[in-house]
């Protein structure tokens, strides 16, 4: 789970912004209905525009690059996916006051997968592994170590260090502050990645995954897609995933213990962002970082 800076300015969204931005850049679609979708990510703010599109007006500066990275990669990588992901449409510009670039994509119908739902299926856990393969597959193409772009490149573990430490000592009363270092002591300490470097997505939890008559159909929101150690992926074994399918899931991807326990500390830590950040004004981020932070320390 992302999020921005609660220090940095954030420019006011509201429909009257995104319609005036609409029918500026694209009159083609300044008779299509917009509506506002709520509760929206915490990186952008989302509109659906007829029945056919979606609008997405970055909240902070640092969710500013997702639209163009996802109008370059998201249709290279879609045929080679057994889930749907967004097809871009349109990069708009700034305006009016606002100041960043935002995008427009095809609606994606579904429902954001829960863990009710889904939580408990080894099959849904199955999914999303074999997702996570085909992704992995996928060729970096130039993009080998040294070639890197800036903006595929994924932030190191170690660089959540002091924010996470700081934390774990704030929500100590809350949590169980000695497992909570101790995993995080094993994760930082755990061997890295040894192997190529693969494509992750690289905000994989539950609130980006859709579902269709209760079935998984979708993965959204390709902001922190680059190259890399895979490791941030597992994420969802500890946001929707049960014990059971959690080592459903573990076999279907084939997770070495090294990397497992990577995983393990990237779910502290982005559970511990959250929880900081919003859980004191959010409920609903409440429950689910506090279940994020407890599967994690689960295992």
């Amino acid at each position: 789970m992302t999020t921005g800076s609660t220090a940095e300015p954030r420019p006011a969204i509201d429909t009257a912004l995104a319609r005036r931005l609409v029918d500026a850049q694209f009159p083609q679609w300044a008779e299509l209905p917009l509506k506002l979708l709520d509760p929206a990510g915490s990186d952008h703010v989302i509109h659906r525009l007829g029945d056919d599109l979606s609008v997405r007006l970055p909240r902070h500066a640092g969710a500013i690059g997702q639209a163009a990275k996802e109008t370059e990669w998201l249709p290279r990588l879609a045929p080679h996916l057994p889930l749907a992901v967004p097809v871009p449409v349109r990069v708009g510009e700034p305006g009016f006051g606002y100041p960043w670039p935002w995008a427009v994509s095809r609606w994606l119908d579904g429902e954001v997968a829960t863990v009710g739902a889904l939580g408990d299926s080894p099959g849904a856990a199955v999914q999303l592994a074999e997702f996570l393969v085909a992704l992995q597959s996928f060729p970096p193409a130039d993009l080998r170590v040294g070639n890197a772009r800036v903006d595929l490149m994924g932030e190191p573990l170690a660089d959540r260090d002091r924010d996470t430490r700081a934390a774990i000592a704030e929500v100590g009363g809350t949590f169980d502050a000695a497992a909570m270092t101790e995993l995080w002591d094993a994760a930082l300490s755990a061997p890295g990645w040894d192997r190529p470097p693969v494509w992750f997505h690289g905000d994989f939890h539950t609130g980006n995954l859709l579902t269709r008559d209760g079935r998984l159909s979708a993965v959204i929101d390709f902001g922190g897609l680059g190259i890399g150690d895979p490791a941030c992926d597992l994420i969802i074994a500890f946001t929707l995933m049960s014990a059971r399918s959690r080592a459903a899931f573990r076999t279907a991807l084939g997770v070495d213990d090294a990397t497992w326990t990577r995983g393990r500390g990237w779910a502290l830590a982005t559970g511990l962002n959250a929880y900081t950040c919003y859980a004191a004004v959010n409920p609903r981020v409440a429950a689910q970082t506090t279940r994020q932070i407890t599967e994690a320390l689960n295992g």
